[in-house]
């Protein structure tokens, strides 16, 4: 197991031009949450869940990883067995940077999968409901490789795992809504560094031995630079 995580949520890829995942109002470009990103939406508002995902698929295809993803993926190529890649991102900003290895909490955005035999297809940009609608092993009906709300996060389980040795925790991009990161600052955690643009009512920032308030791209060498200082010297 790693002894650094690096665990990302939407800010890193914000400033990819990549939409974050809640607007004011509880919307998704202008979708509502519950009707595209909820347990059973898919059985209420098939065609309209299949479309929206369709939409952030293809849009993916020209957004390009940003410094925050570029420096982090040179981190994990120099440090392979030392440093792990967590984000909840389901965007595919790591890879276009050349990281490898990247655990996606949350679904990946490229993918579909089967809802019978969970069998997973890269479909790339493409648009599931042009030539992805049923699973090619068993011919039932194919879905977005995504977590929905109230769904099980069964990434979850390697993400705990990799807690096990951690001493280093970087936390980028996440307002602790959804993980609040505060709970894995426990005594084995040597070093935390917390960057997000501003303060989160869900996290408490006294508890992390550095708080970064600025965007991802600006703060990102400075946390290399620890993270590469910790791993020289255990401090």
């Amino acid at each position: 197991m790693a002894k650094v995580i690096i665990l990302s949520g939407a800010g890193i890829s914000a400033e990819s031009g990549i939409s974050t995942f809640r607007d004011s109002g509880g919307l998704w470009e202008n979708h509502k949450i519950e009707d595209v990103c909820m347990l059973g939406c898919l059985e209420k508002n098939r065609v309209a869940t299949l479309n929206f995902y369709d939409s952030r698929r293809v849009e993916l295809k020209d957004k390009e990883p940003n410094h925050a993803h570029k420096v982090i993926a040179n981190l994990k190529e120099k440090y392979k067995d030392k440093i792990a890649v967590i984000t909840q991102n389901v965007d595919d900003m790591f890879e276009k940077a050349g990281c490898v290895d990247v655990l996606h909490l949350h679904g990946f955005l490229k993918e579909v999968k089967c809802e019978s035999c969970e069998n997973i297809v890269d479909i790339s940009y493409e648009k599931q409901l042009d030539n992805f609608k049923v699973c090619p092993k068993c011919d039932n009906f194919l879905r977005p490789n995504i977590v929905f709300f109230g769904e099980m996060a069964p990434k979850y389980q390697d993400m705990f795992m990799e807690f096990n040795d951690c001493e280093v925790l970087v936390v980028i991009g996440t307002s602790g809504a959804v993980i609040n990161t505060d709970m894995f600052l426990n005594p084995d955690i040597k070093l935390s560094i917390l960057n997000n643009i501003e303060p989160s009512d869900y996290l408490m920032e006294e508890l992390y031995t550095k708080v970064l308030h600025k965007e991802a791209t600006k703060a990102i060498d400075e946390i290399a630079f620890d993270i590469e200082e910790f791993l020289r010297n255990g401090k």
